[in-house]
This record gives structure tokens, C-alpha cells and sequence, in this order.
């Protein structure tokens, strides 16, 4: 099945107001920079984003808050640690100003329910959070003597990846760090958005490297590799 779309607003197009979106990435690496941009340009609102960041290191994700399209962030690390620098931020001012809702994750709890939602795991427990205000409103659970909490399985309604080398089958394959979160979110996602910046016939990829299956992804789309990872923003 030959899953290409002939540009990145080709393939963002049907994504509709209110949509759940997952964005790979750690920082710059693996970014899908263009998908973003162009999912800007497509204008979509009341988005729910989950990603590694918002601001430090993804400035691109910037043009979403700026223009109002995001409701909810899911994320990791989502402030610049610089007071000074988050009172500059659109992302900090919009959820001081109550604008966007932020929920933080701890990193491995994020991977996981993210895991989960590709496993068809609906939820799973975890020590991680228990005594802090992460096990806020969540069911808690003893083990073996020890308290875990109940963390739900994330199930993206889209997922944006940026992987090295794609094939028309969808079949990925990313580049060192750059794999970081976008195998997990290319899962678990109902429809998985690839950019790729080699693209390759179906069969060029050796199976032993490809990191996400073509079963995973819907819509492959060629671009070119990033070359300004802090864009003027408009």
C-alpha cells in the first residue's frame, strides 16, 4: 500500500478542532519540525499536545500557543528553568494566564502510558509519583507491601514522527538519538504521520533496522532536513 502524501499540509489537513496530537522528539532531536509548521498553518484549535517540551528546545510547538491552538499540554519538562526566560515565553504566560491547561509527567511514566496505548494496555501501576503531587486524584494500590499508583494508558488521536529513512509501506527507521520518543508515540497513535527525509522503496530498508513497522503508519510524506531548529515566529 503506498502510503505517501505529496506535502506535509496534504497530510495535516483532516485534522480537525479539538484533536489529541503526540509530537516525537527529544528537544531538537527527531523533531517533525515541518508537520508542526504545517499544522499551524492548517490552524486547528483547541488541540491537546503531548510532547517531551513546549518551549525549551521546540520552539516550533511556540507557533501553536502563539496562535491559540492549543488547549492542553501533556509533557515532560514543559518551563524554562530561567524565571527570566519563562516570564519571556508565550507557553509559560498562556498557562500563568489560565489560557492552557499543562499536565507534567515524570519521563518514564510518559513513555509508558504511551507504550501502553500502543499495547492495547488500558492502564498499569507504577512506585513512580507516590508521595508527591503527581498521585494527585489517582487510584493508589498496595504491592507486596509497597504503594503504587494507577496510571492510564495515552491513546493519540495523531502522531507526528520525524524518522531518517522511510519506505512507501510506511515501514521507519530513525537515526541514533533521534529514535527517542517516536517509536512509543508511532504506536499508539489511531493515525501516524511520518516525515521522512529519505524516502525509499518498500524492501530497501533491511528488517533488522526498522524500528517502526509500516503497520504503524498511515501517511508518509517526504521533506528536507532541518536546517533552523528556532524559526522567526509570526
Amino acid at each position: 500500500m503506498d502510503k505517501i502524501c505529496h506535502s506535509v499540509d496534504e497530510a495535516v489537513a483532516d485534522i480537525s478542532d479539538g484533536s489529541i496530537i503526540a509530537i516525537g522528539g527529544f528537544f531538537t532531536a527527531g523533531t517533525p519540525v515541518h508537520l508542526i509548521q504545517a499544522l499551524a498553518r492548517h490552524g486547528a484549535k483547541d488541540l491537546t499536545i503531548i510532547c517531551q517540551s513546549v518551549g525549551p528546545g521546540n520552539e516550533d510547538i511556540s507557533q501553536l500557543v502563539i496562535k491559540g491552538q492549543i488547549k492542553k499540554a501533556i509533557c515532560t519538562y514543559p518551563f524554562y528553568r530561567s524565571a527570566t526566560k519563562g516570564a519571556e515565553h508565550p507557553f509559560e504566560n498562556s498557562v500563568r494566564a489560565g489560557k492552557i491547561d499543562v499536565e507534567v509527567i515524570p519521563m518514564g511514566t510518559f513513555i509508558e502510558k504511551l507504550r501502553a496505548g500502543g499495547a492495547g494496555i488500558a492502564a498499569f501501576y507504577t512506585a513512580t509519583g507516590v508521595g508527591t503531587v503527581v498521585e494527585r486524584g489517582k487510584e493508589k494500590k498496595m504491592f507486596n507491601g509497597k504503594e503504587y499508583l494507577l496510571e492510564l494508558a495515552i491513546k493519540p488521536d495523531y502522531t507526528f514522527v520525524y524518522a531518517h529513512k522511510g519506505d512507501r509501506a510506511g515501514n521507519l527507521a530513525y537515526r541514533k538519538t533521534a529514535r527517542n520518543y517516536n517509536t512509543e508515540m508511532a504506536s499508539a497513535a489511531t493515525i501516524t504521520i511520518a516525515s521522512v527525509e529519505n524516502l525509499v522503496e518498500p524492501g530497501d530498508i533491511d528488517p533488522d533496522h526498522v524500528h517502526t513497522p509500516g503497520v504503524y503508519v498511515q501517511r508518509v510524506v517526504k521533506i528536507e532536513r532541518p536546517q533552523n531548529f528556532y524559526p522567526t515566529i509570526d
